[in-house]
């Protein structure tokens, strides 16, 4: 489908970063660029959000490059979102609901599928007023004497129904994680979660570290369900491994609300290896957002390994970075090269050992 981006510079320094970030979210959900449209603002228009001068250059540009679709890279309110279709004359989709629908695409396993689904349903909740013109009251007859429901309320109704049904089957495979957990626990396993933001290479780590087959892709978002698999570690024993979902900058938060049941996985992980891309010049932002996240879902406490991936692409050497208190703060690995990964699993094993070794105490050191 073709597409027009329209993009909004408030003047932070990382709007270039956003903005590239956003255009590769467009290409993952199998949009066609063919033009693009920058706003600079100091805040947004109350009514259009890029104001009327901006819509009048967006309907000229779209008319030219024949886009089907505009695609805004910001969280738009239902009225700015109706308004921006009425003066456009085409579907825009902000970047909630563009997550929203690669998270759709993605999702394999059937709580993935049911954690998309809510999602969705609760943005679509609130967007209602602008999706439906006829709001006539329904006819009367025998049995639904009176004024009847409004087509609005009754679809309302239904997408209620809908979320409750969902989350109660939520609830169940959440039951069924934490019988596993308990199991876990009860055996002594260690626990360790790799979380990171997305396209930091968590999932080519976690197939070096496993030997697993977990699906890995130089895009936004590849995979979304959380993987798990136990291996043994010389010296750390059996450890249980999950590579959970990628983290992105404005996380919508009917995502995180949704993802909870898998993101439970992290919040009840012994140690976080938290995954960062070294190549990346965002990367100390990027770690902010994912600190953002862990603390949103109540995992900040949660002792945490920083670990540098992609050092094939910077040229640093694979490495084990102490505090001053002698403690693992940073690794260096390269998990396509798998380069560094005895000294990530060496990290686990001094992380697994008792506390009167001096190593259950690993703290996080903020990249610098």
């Amino acid at each position: 489908m073709k597409a027009l981006i329209i993009s909004v510079d408030f003047g932070d320094v990382d709007y270039p970063a956003h903005a590239a970030e956003f255009a590769m979210l467009a290409r993952g959900a199998g949009a066609e660029i063919t033009g693009s449209l920058v706003a600079r603002r100091a805040k947004p228009d109350a009514k259009h959000f890029i104001g009327s001068g901006k819509v009048e250059e967006a309907v000229m540009l779209a008319d030219a490059s024949g886009a089907d679709i505009i695609l805004f890279d910001q969280p738009l309110s239902p009225a700015q979102q109706r308004n921006l279709e009425r003066a456009l004359n085409r579907r825009v989709v902000d970047r909630v609901a563009l997550i929203l629908d690669i998270f759709a695409l993605r999702a394999k396993s059937h709580e993935g599928k049911l954690q998309v689904e809510l999602a969705q349903l609760q943005h679509l909740s609130t967007r209602l007023t602008r999706m439906w013109t006829h709001l006539e009251r329904q006819r009367g007859g025998i049995g639904m004497r009176g004024p009847g429901e409004s087509q609005l309320e009754m679809d309302r109704r239904m997408i209620g129904a809908k979320v409750r049904l969902l989350r109660e089957r939520l609830e169940k495979v959440q039951r069924q994680r934490n019988t596993q957990r308990r199991s876990r626990v009860r055996s002594g396993t260690l626990s360790v979660s790799l979380v990171g933001y997305t396209n930091a290479g968590k999932s080519t780590l976690f197939n070096a570290l496993t030997r697993a087959g977990a699906y890995a892709a130089d895009q936004l978002f590849a995979t979304l369900d959380t993987t798990t698999r136990r291996v043994w570690i010389e010296g750390a024993g059996q450890v249980v491994i999950s590579d959970t979902v990628g983290f992105i900058r404005d996380l919508p938060p009917e995502l995180i609300a949704a993802f909870r049941a898998t993101l439970e996985e992290t919040v009840q992980a012994d140690l976080l290896l938290h995954v960062i891309d070294a190549s990346s010049e965002q990367r100390d932002e990027q770690a902010m957002e994912v600190d953002k996240v862990l603390e949103d879902i109540g995992a900040s406490s949660i002792p945490r390994i920083l670990v540098y991936n992609k050092i094939d692409e910077t040229g640093y050497k694979p490495r084990v970075e102490r505090d001053e208190h002698g403690t693992i703060a940073r690794v260096f690995v390269s998990a396509l090269q798998r380069a560094g990964l005895d000294e990530l699993r060496s990290a686990i094993v001094e992380f697994g050992q008792p506390a009167d070794n001096n190593a259950s105490n690993i703290k996080t050191i903020q990249s610098e």
